[in-house]
């Protein structure tokens, strides 16, 4: 997918929520901007316990993946501080991994899938009078298998979403 394609589709999706009534934090839809930038709708199903599903792509000059994945977030308020808690949890990833030039194996072109078990810590604040939600995070990340096997390190990013009613 192509970049002018993922903003074309972001703007789609985010003109239908326009025409919701957003006053309060039950779902929200935006961009995880980090590494890789991407796609996030984030949904409670209980008080405290949200599903966040995302849809990250990330190109360089010889490679780069699609991402496709989810974690459940457990959120804590933070007291004295009123749209603020911070979370912890986790879930999955599968990343597809395209290589045109791979030096690292002399190969000239792979492809390859990967699983990821991932964790997440971070900080949710949603706006009282407006219909934004920020958050930051970070993701460590552990590969089960294919390219960039074993501990990832983590990606973080900086989320910025429309919240829907």
């Amino acid at each position: 997918m192509q970049t002018k394609q993922l903003f074309l589709t972001l703007a789609f999706a985010l003109g239908l929520c326009y025409a919701s009534n957003a006053q309060n934090y039950h779902s929200a839809i935006g961009l995880r901007l980090g590494y890789p930038t991407s796609i996030s709708y984030k949904h409670f199903i209980s008080e405290p316990a949200a599903i966040e599903g995302f849809l990250g792509f990330r190109s360089y000059a010889n490679y780069g993946w699609l991402n496709v994945g989810a974690t459940y977030q457990h959120h804590f308020p933070i007291s004295g501080a009123d749209g603020l808690s911070w979370y912890a949890g986790g879930g999955a990833s599968v990343f597809f991994w395209n290589d045109k030039n791979d030096f690292f194996n002399g190969n000239d072109d792979f492809s390859t899938t990967s699983l990821g078990i991932l964790g997440v810590l971070g900080l949710d604040y949603k706006f009282a009078n407006a219909p934004v939600n920020l958050s930051v995070d970070w993701m460590p990340i552990f590969f089960i298998n294919g390219y960039g096997n074993g501990f990832g390190g983590g990606y973080g990013a900086l989320s910025a979403r429309y919240t829907i009613n």
